[in-house]
């Protein structure tokens, strides 16, 4: 049997041995190879659309999927047969997202983005130094004291409150289902006016859905404080970004930083570029999955034991 990986992971091979299953590296970028058509397990990562459709065609032997994106819409949308079973890299990017939006949020509260841009016309920002007030009411200053309410409570929201909870802010959970996980009070959407009314930082980390599509409309904007600031570590698709620009050019809300967006790359052409107070990154937040050797060799080994996988999705 031939397990496929991507050339655009970097992994140790020596982690996947002794499952008598020969290992062999593949481009995501090009079709797979005729010698390993056969192959009955693959794994996915920056593969392009065309590729995976391809294969998806011509894999006549493949049993199992392992995607290493915590989405694999590329996957879903490839047309791989109900019987090839998926999994997912949920988990993966838990860690490099969560530092991400720690950083967006610093970035967005002690307006580093403004202090470069002055620093490139060699300038000094004397109003950004000196003598501040200390977290002024209706202003986001610091994460001290700061209301952030995180959209979308998964594992990447797990492992990014204790962070924000560390330099002081107070967090919440808006999920499809109230509850309280990880210690973390989380309200059901129902509850988003009066959430919206109390929040500092609005953090997105939702999937990318017809359910979560253009959830940041015209609308929800303007349940915001005209100082509070939204970061997106989620999916483009669940910001109307036209809606965006002109809130953030009508002062409605304080800023956006956002590192996903509806097209990508972003079009040169985007007014977000140019929109006041918008940090762009570019979809940066993850792109580096880690301990994937581990969830691999989970999976295979489960696999090869006729046991129930980690992390499947269906392809249906």
């Amino acid at each position: 049997m031939k397990l496929l990986y991507p050339t655009s992971l970097v992994i140790d091979e020596k982690s996947l041995e002794g499952f008598g299953v020969s290992l062999h590296s593949y481009n995501p970028k090009e079709t797979i190879p005729e010698n390993l058509i056969d192959a009955e397990f693959l794994v996915t990562w920056a593969n392009s659309a065309q590729c995976l459709k391809d294969a998806a065609q011509r894999m006549r032997n493949v049993k199992w999927i392992q995607s290493l994106a915590a989405g694999p819409n590329d996957v879903l949308a490839a047309g791989f047969p109900s019987s090839v079973v998926v999994t997912t890299g949920s988990g993966l990017h838990d860690h490099t997202v969560a530092e991400h939006a720690v950083g967006l949020l610093l970035n967005a509260c002690r307006r580093f983005f403004e202090m470069r841009d002055y620093q490139v016309q060699s300038k000094w920002p004397g109003h950004l130094g000196g003598p501040q007030p200390d977290r002024p009411k209706g202003k986001f200053t610091s994460l001290r004291g700061a209301n952030v309410l995180i959209w979308g409570f998964g594992n990447i929201a797990k492992t990014l409150t204790p962070h924000l909870v560390s330099l002081g802010a107070n967090v919440r959970g808006l999920a499809r289902s109230a509850g309280v996980r990880n210690g973390v009070e989380v309200y059901g959407e129902d509850e988003i006016p009066e959430l919206f009314s109390q929040t500092d930082a609005l953090v997105m980390i939702l999937p990318g859905s017809s359910a979560t599509r253009h959830v940041i409309n015209e609308k929800t904007l303007k349940l915001l404080p005209n100082h509070a600031w939204i970061i997106n570590v989620g999916r483009g698709t669940s910001i109307d970004e036209d809606a965006l620009v002109k809130a953030l050019e009508d002062g409605v809300i304080g800023g956006a930083a956002l590192d996903v967006f509806e097209k990508e790359p972003l079009p040169e052409s985007s007014p977000l570029y140019k929109a006041p107070n918008c940090i762009i990154s570019p979809h940066a937040a993850g792109g580096r999955p880690q301990e994937c050797e581990a969830l691999i060799a989970h999976n295979l080994r489960r696999f090869l034991a006729g046991q129930e996988l980690k992390n499947v999705i269906s392809t249906t």
